[in-house]
């Protein structure tokens, strides 16, 4: 059932506007026939990237005379999706990602892709694990563009340093959490930067932090038969997770003085060679880009196991079409995604948009070479063509990567989607438990973990 509707007489105003607007009157056609979509993330007409991105909606229109697409500038957020899907004013395919899609189906702003894929001959080509993601009662919502695991970035340079890289310059894999600590306690000692960093604000911290209290044996949530939701991490698992993360500050001493970080200030951490470690995606290449920093600094390697599981989370950004699209629009948004390379197989336009992302992220300065998971099974013909791709424009020792590279196919690690439902409200939350651990060595882990579980479930869970 759709959430409810508040200011009925706006938002009626608004969605009359956006049929007109998006291109859903007359049936999604424009006057003068043609298939019309818009699509999300389009660059503004002032940067460097707009002029590509003009080439290849003409491209995409001169191969598909029967479509009319537009480039709408909006990126998704969760501050301004719901107001945009409930007042109708969505682009007809946008991105969202992994954590929300669950929700935008429960809030009917995505419409079945599932008659449209099997058109396209795309049964059986996700992978199962992504699938279950994106799906619902066997029916899929959203196709995904990119999926990531989480592993462990490294400095090199301060692993040299501390003596923790192989002879072939392999960086040295801790096994489980303790060893990792007692890595950073090494940096520390040798170097006198700090060992391990990771996010504590914006949500980021509670993120990094579900993946290591799972490896505890935590559990987050927990559905009962009548279909609501409990939440269950006041655990003395997950206690012994958080007086882990504590541990890393008042006992290891390897955790950075400011205790108040985002996801932007942990990378800058690791590429200034302020921090030694910090557990992220496969994107961290991109990320150096802002930095300048020597490729061969960079390294990444597993992610290290935990007392109970050996788990790694799952995530991506995939893309949706709006719920009122009709089925030639949602025919077109395929076609589209397709054209750009990503689809399960590729094209030549296909791969020359991969070869242009490239490009641009060379341009950027972005460190190339760590692979990412495939969002598809393992014959796809896209998939394969972006990590040939990757190789043949790598600018850092296959070594310092491969690690990780060779992680993304173990079979030994358990691979785990990010929480059900209301994820980014509970990251929210751990973000404040972490803050008072590491903002105080008196912190009582269990007392901060039975307030945080009351609190989702009385603010989050019970009005879900």
């Amino acid at each position: 059932m759709k959430l409810k509707k508040i200011l009925c007489v706006v938002l009626s105003l608004a969605i009359c506007v956006s049929l007109v607007s998006c291109g859903n009157s007359n049936k999604g056609r424009t006057e003068d026939g043609r298939i019309a979509i818009s699509t999300s993330g389009w660059p503004d007409p002032d940067s460097p990237n707009y002029p590509k991105a003009l080439e290849r909606e003409q491209g995409f229109e001169e191969a598909n005379p029967d479509v009319d697409l537009v480039g709408d500038t909006w990126t998704f957020d969760l501050k301004t999706f719901y107001p945009k899907a409930e007042s109708g004013t969505l682009p007809t395919i946008y991105r969202c990602n992994f954590t929300e899609i669950q929700r935008i189906i429960d809030g009917e702003y995505a419409a079945d892709l599932t008659k449209a894929l099997k058109k396209r001959g795309y049964d059986g080509k996700f992978s199962k694990m992504v699938e279950d993601v994106i799906s619902r009662n066997g029916r899929i919502y959203s196709v995904p563009i990119s999926t990531y695991i989480l592993g462990l970035a490294i400095n090199m340079d301060l692993f040299k340093e501390a003596g923790l890289v192989e002879a072939d310059g392999t960086p040295k894999q801790p096994k489980d959490w303790y060893e990792m600590a007692e890595f950073a306690k090494q940096i520390k000692e040798k170097t006198g930067k700090d060992g391990f960093v990771m996010p504590t604000m914006n949500n980021a911290g509670g993120w990094i932090f579900t993946v290591i209290a799972w490896s505890f044996g935590a559990e987050f949530m927990k559905q009962d038969e009548d279909g609501s939701w409990i939440a269950t991490f006041d655990s003395p698992e997950c206690t012994e997770a958080l007086q882990f993360i504590k541990d890393l500050k008042w006992k290891y001493g390897v955790f950075p003085q400011n205790t108040l970080i985002d996801n932007n200030g942990t990378a800058e951490y690791l590429a200034t060679g302020r921090a030694a470690m910090m557990l992220t995606s496969g994107s961290i290449g991109n990320q150096m880009a802002t930095y300048s920093i020597n490729p061969n600094s960079l390294g990444m390697v597993a992610i290290p196991a935990g007392p109970k599981r050996y788990v790694t989370l799952l995530g991506g950004d995939t893309r949706a079409v709006r719920e009122d699209a009709t089925e030639e629009q949602i025919d077109a948004c395929l076609r589209f995604l397709e054209y750009t390379g990503n689809g399960y197989d590729i094209d030549e336009p296909g791969k020359q948009a991969l070869r242009d992302t490239m490009e641009q992220s060379k341009a950027r300065g972005a460190i190339i070479g760590i692979k990412s998971l495939s969002p598809w099974n393992e014959e796809s013909p896209k998939q394969k063509f972006q990590n040939e791709l990757i190789e043949e424009n790598a600018n850092i020792s296959p070594n310092n990567v491969r690690l990780y590279n060779e992680f993304l196919n173990d079979t030994t690690v358990e691979v785990q989607p990010e929480e059900p439902i209301c994820a980014q409200d509970l990251y929210g939350i751990l973000d404040n438990c972490i803050q008072k651990v590491l903002g105080d060595k008196n912190a009582d882990c269990a007392a901060l973990l039975k307030k945080a579980n009351t609190d989702f479930q009385t603010n989050f869970l019970n009005n879900y």
